[in-house]
């Protein structure tokens, strides 16, 4: 019998933030609502077959979580975003899915002292090697590691 309470494994945690990026990236796009995006998601993608290739199973809470956070921290987590990127190349223009994906990790950065900060940055690296060329997931790896260095300086 499953023990409800265990940690979830990590590929589930992998899973629940390509997950939250996905859904973060077509509710910037759509404008889908975050009600829509929870049912549709764990209904049709989280887990399930996609186009013949069988998703991991992921961790729903921290999908939730991460989604959650990202719409609420929003206006706290974008400027901070703004301060690690590039001069010249503000948050807003970033392309959507690498917006989805540095929101995403400066989220966990910045509020979840329970996962180390090098675990943040190499999980939302990976999402980000699941959808963007070489040069973003550096960009992406840099600015995280920059968050990281500000936020959780006792980690490094």
């Amino acid at each position: 019998m499953k023990d409800q309470n265990a940690p979830a494994k990590p590929m589930k945690k992998s899973a629940a933030r390509l997950g939250a990026v996905q859904a973060l990236y077509q509710m910037d796009l759509a404008q889908t609502p975050v009600n829509d995006i929870f049912a549709e998601f764990e209904s049709h993608w989280l887990g399930q077959e996609v186009e013949g290739i069988e998703l991991p199973e992921a961790d729903v809470k921290l999908f939730r979580s991460v989604v959650e956070g990202v719409l609420k921290e929003q206006r706290r987590i974008d400027p901070m975003v703004d301060g690690a990127l590039s001069k010249g190349w503000p948050l807003k223009r970033v392309e959507a899915v690498l917006r989805a994906v540095l929101r995403a990790g400066a989220f966990e950065l910045a509020a979840r002292p329970d996962v180390p900060a090098r675990v943040v940055i190499a999980e939302y690296v990976n999402v980000a090697g699941a959808f963007l060329d070489r040069d973003e997931t550096g960009m992406v790896n840099a600015v995280l590691d920059t968050l990281a260095h500000e936020l959780r300086p006792d980690e490094f």
